[in-house]
C-alpha cells in the first residue's frame, strides 16, 4: 500500500508541474463548451424547427390571406414578420431580404386570392347539383409565391408548405360549404332550413405529440444538451497527452529502470498512475458539469437537464475515466518519444471525437457514418449520457454502455502489459 501512495505522489507531483498540461485538461473544455454551445444554439434551433424567421406580404386581404396571416403568427414553426428593415413588405423587398439571409422563407400571397377560391368552388359546386358544366383547366387560379433561402432546410420548407396547404384547405372547405348553403337556398324554402349554420367546426381529428422519455415534460436536443457531455466527454479523453508525458518522463528519467531494480511490479506503477488520472477525469466531469447547470443559463441558454439517475451518471463517467486512461497509457506505452505519442493521441482522439458525434450529433449523420460512429469508444459514452439526459433512462439501460467503456479499457491495460513484457525482453 506505501508503495502503491508513493506512485500515487509521484504521479501527482508530475501533474502539477506540467501547467501546459493541466491548462490542456481543464481551460480547454471550458473554452470549447462555452464557444460551441453558443455557436451551435441557433444550429439546433433550426433542426428543431422553431422559431425561423419568415415574411409574408398579404395582398389578399381577404378570407384566405388573413387565415394564413392568422396561422403564421400564432404558430411556434416561424417568427412572423411582415415588415423588411422597418418598412411594409413588397414583393420586391421580401427577395432581396431573403437573399441577404435575413429570412428564411418569404411567401406572397397575392390579390384576389380568396375571390378565385370563391370562384372555383362556385362552379363545383354549380356543377355537382346539374346547374352547370364540370369547370375546365382553363379556370382562373391564384398563385402563392414563396422565396426560399437556399440554406432553409427541406424538412422546414415541406412544414411550411403543409401548413400553407392546411390554411388553404380549410378555407375552401368553409366557402364551399358557405356556397352549397346559398344555392340550396334557391331550392328549399327558407322555414324548411336550418338558420344560422356555422360552419367552423372543429377538426374531427388531432394530434398529440410525445416523446419516449421518462423524463417529466419535453427534453429535446438542444446546444447545451448535446456540448456539455460531448466537449466533456472529448476533454476526459484528452487526457492522453498529460499521460503521455507522464510515461515518457519515466522513460527518459529512468525511472522504468529503477522500477526494474526495486521489488515492484510494472503493474503497481500502472494502476498509481491510472487512480491519478481517473480521478483528474472526474474532476473534469463535475467541472463541465457545473458549467451547464450554473454558468450557461446564465447566458441565456437551457439548463443542462440531467435526467433521473445521478447513479448512471457516475457508473458512465468513471467507465468513461477509466476507458481514457487506459488509451492514454497504451498510446505512452507504445512509442518512444513523446512528440510520437502526443501527435498520434491527440488525432486519434480527434479521429474518434469526429467519427462518436461529439462535433454534430450522430443522428444526424449519413446512415454509412452512423454505422461507422459505433465503433467509437467516445460515441458509447455520449450514447450513455444521451440516455440519461434525454429519454431519462436509469443505471439498469446505460449499463451496457458503461461495459463497452469497461470492455475498451482492460483490452487497452492488456495490451499494454504485451507490449511491455515484448519491450522488456529487448
Amino acid at each position: 500500500m506505501r508503495r502503491l501512495l508513493a506512485a500515487m505522489k509521484k504521479e501527482m507531483l508530475l501533474l502539477v508541474r506540467d501547467r501546459m498540461g493541466l491548462g490542456i485538461l481543464f481551460v480547454m473544455p471550458m473554452v470549447l463548451i462555452f464557444v460551441m454551445t453558443l455557436i451551435q444554439d441557433a444550429a439546433f434551433r433550426t433542426l428543431d424547427e422553431q422559431g425561423i424567421p419568415i415574411v409574408i406580404v398579404n395582398n389578399d386581404q381577404d378570407s384566405l390571406g388573413n387565415r394564413i396571416e392568422q396561422g403564421l403568427r400564432n404558430s411556434d414553426l416561424c417568427l412572423f414578420h411582415n415588415e423588411v428593415d422597418g418598412q411594409p413588405a413588397t414583393e420586391d423587398n421580401i427577395v432581396n431580404a431573403v437573399k441577404e439571409g435575413k429570412f428564411v422563407i418569404g411567401i406572397v400571397i397575392p390579390e384576389g386570392a380568396t375571390q378565385a377560391i370563391v370562384d372555383n368552388v362556385g362552379t363545383i359546386v354549380s356543377a355537382s347539383i346539374g346547374m352547370d358544366e364540370l369547370p375546365t383547366n382553363d379556370t382562373e387560379t391564384a398563385e402563392i409565391i414563396i422565396v426560399i433561402d437556399p440554406v432553409a432546410t427541406k424538412s422546414f420548407v415541406t412544414s411550411v408548405t403543409s401548413q400553407l396547404r392546411e390554411y388553404i384547405s380549410s378555407v375552401r372547405t368553409r366557402i364551399m360549404f358557405e356556397t352549397f348553403d346559398k344555392e340550396i337556398a334557391e331550392i328549399i324554402p327558407d322555414d324548411m332550413r336550418e338558420e344560422g349554420t356555422n360552419y367552423d367546426v372543429k377538426p374531427a381529428i388531432t394530434y398529440k405529440q410525445e416523446y419516449a422519455s421518462e423524463l417529466t415534460g419535453e427534453v429535446k436536443p438542444n446546444a447545451v444538451q448535446h456540448n456539455v457531455p460531448a466537449w466533456t466527454i472529448f476533454a476526459m479523453f484528452f487526457i492522453v497527452i498529460p499521460v503521455v508525458s507522464s510515461v515518457m518522463k519515466e522513460k527518459n528519467e529512468g525511472t522504468v529502470f529503477r522500477f526494474h531494480t526495486i521489488p515492484a511490479s510494472y503493474l503497481l506503477q500502472s494502476n498509481a498512475k491510472l487512480i491519478v488520472f481517473v480521478i483528474v477525469c472526474m474532476l473534469q466531469f463535475i467541472l463541465m458539469l457545473s458549467i451547464g447547470l450554473i454558468f450557461l443559463p446564465m447566458l441565456g441558454l437551457p439548463v443542462l437537464n440531467l435526467g433521473n439517475s445521478y447513479l448512471g451518471i457516475g457508473v458512465v463517467a468513471l467507465a468513461c475515466s477509466f476507458a481514457a486512461t487506459g488509451y492514454g497509457i497504451l498510446i505512452g506505452t507504445l512509442f518512444s518519444t513523446q512528440q510520437q505519442g502526443a501527435i498520434l493521441g491527440s488525432l486519434s482522439i480527434l479521429v474518434f471525437s469526429a467519427l462518436g458525434g461529439i462535433w454534430i450529433p450522430s443522428y444526424i449523420m449519413p446512415d454509412m457514418m452512423r454505422s461507422i460512429s459505433e465503433l467509437s469508444p467516445l460515441h458509447w459514452a455520449l450514447d450513455g449520457f444521451y440516455a440519461l439526459f434525454l429519454r431519462g433512462e436509469g443505471l439498469r439501460e446505460v449499463v451496457p454502455h458503461a461495459l463497452k467503456l469497461f470492455t475498451f479499457f482492460l483490452g487497452c491495460i492488456a495490451l499494454t502489459l504485451i507490449v511491455r513484457r515484448v519491450q522488456k525482453n529487448q
